[in-house]
């Protein structure tokens, strides 16, 4: 049975949410434009109270910010909710909060109206000021031609004016009406910002969505991997307990003895790496060097090995005991079949940054009018190149004029 090993608890990707420091940075980002567009109008309008300003701006926008965290806050509550409800949510929560956005910058701005109004007045040379109902006056000089035209009641200490209602007093209702334009223009802020927010939560749950997809893909790979590597032990093994136990009946003990001992260092060879993981192709190498050590005990006069590994090739990375079914196949069919001496090649080159690696044998080939294809081995070897490289890889078995050669060509990696 193959198991595959569960993902790590943390590894597993939580509900998908975008950073706090990113939410923060697009509600402060947001509001630091509105300030300085809104200071550059006045600017502009040539208003010379610009510390008056600018400080009461400062406190609106610091308080925008937190309402604005207060509104993340409840749509936060609805993640996990489809979009168009965190569209719902949001305009509605909007409401009110714009309402305190707009209801606080009409309290700060309130007084500096007032001091605007005194300030038109007096360079033009008239006062204006609010009754007791809240009306808004403004007393001005009486005209020169009714000055003299009452000399005698003229009084040069206390001249006469004129009051003139330049602003009826606005009832209950009405005092609502100057807070509907701010209010309108926060919500639609505010809107903007959840428009924004919601979209970054849509790419950050795509990318969660991405990388949980990738994680299912790994270790849908490393199972068929596994389960590839696998299936190479129970062949190798069925080989070599036929070997022994020929062995053992013939009255072979010693060789029998030696066989075993070196199976023995082969399968902790063999085992000590992680079934999907690579390994260096000189490890690898020295692996088919052990399981030949195996078969010769078999056949001494017949089997003879040629290995050549290229130094710089020893730290080159291939999936491990890839060579193996390769090199179990020319014992069987090459030395096995025959009563002469049987060479196996194993050779490693470098070509274009690919690496190409050889097992051939001088055997008799594949006889005349025998089917030729992939078997159960070949099979394997081609598959589990294919889980591990995709497509990128190169797979030959062919019979030569005198013997038979199996080529991979596979990416060129180093670790180390």
């Amino acid at each position: 049975m193959v198991t595959t090993r569960p993902l790590e608890a943390s590894s597993r990707p939580s509900q998908a949410s975008v950073p706090f420091s990113r939410v923060l940075l697009s509600i402060v980002g947001l509001w630091a434009v509105y300030f300085v567009l809104i200071s550059a109008r006045g600017s502009f309008l040539g208003v010379d109270i610009q510390f008056e300003l600018f400080w009461r701006r400062s406190i609106v926008c610091a308080f925008a910010v937190l309402i604005t965290l207060v509104l993340w806050l409840i749509i936060r509550l609805f993640e996990a909710r489809k979009r168009w409800v965190m569209f719902v949510v949001a305009m509605i929560a909007a409401l009110p909060c714009a309402l305190a956005i707009a209801k606080v910058n009409q309290t700060l701005f309130a007084p500096l109206n007032d001091q605007l109004q005194q300030r038109f007045a007096e360079e033009r040379g008239f006062a204006v000021r609010r009754d007791e109902s809240g009306n808004l006056l403004a007393e001005i000089s009486a005209p020169q031609e009714w000055q003299v035209k009452n000399e005698g009641d003229f009084d040069p200490d206390n001249p006469p004016t004129v009051t003139l209602v330049l602003e009826v007093a606005k009832d209950q209702a009405a005092t609502w009406y100057p807070i509907i334009g701010e209010w309108l223009s926060r919500y639609y802020i505010l809107l903007t910002w959840a428009a924004l927010y919601i979209a970054l939560l849509a790419i950050a749950q795509a990318r969660v969505a991405e990388r949980r997809e990738q994680e299912f893909r790994s270790a849908a790979k490393a199972a068929e991997l596994r389960s590839l590597r696998y299936q190479v032990n129970p062949h190798f093994l069925f080989n070599t307990l036929n070997s022994l136990s020929a062995l053992v009946m013939t009255g072979k003990a010693d060789r029998a003895e030696r066989m075993i001992q070196t199976i023995s260092r082969f399968y902790r060879h063999s085992l000590a790496d992680e079934p999907t993981s690579d390994v260096p192709l000189k490890d690898e190498f020295d692996l088919q060097k052990l399981y030949l050590d195996i078969e010769a005990v078999r056949f001494p006069e017949r089997l003879h090995c040629d290995f050549d590994l290229p130094a710089d090739l020893a730290d080159a990375r291939v999936p491990g005991m890839i060579l193996q079914p390769l090199v179990e196949n020319s014992v069987k069919y090459a030395v096995s079949a025959v009563s002469r001496k049987v060479t196996i090649s194993v050779t490693a080159r470098e070509e274009f940054d690919r690496l190409v690696v050889s097992v051939a044998d001088d055997g008799p080939g594949v006889p005349e009018g025998a089917p030729h294809g992939f078997g159960i081995g070949l099979a394997n070897v081609r598959d589990r190149l294919e889980a591990r490289f995709g497509p990128d890889i190169g797979f030959t078995s062919m019979p030569l004029s005198q013997g038979y050669k199996t080529e991979i060509r596979i990416p060129l990696t180093r670790h180390g």
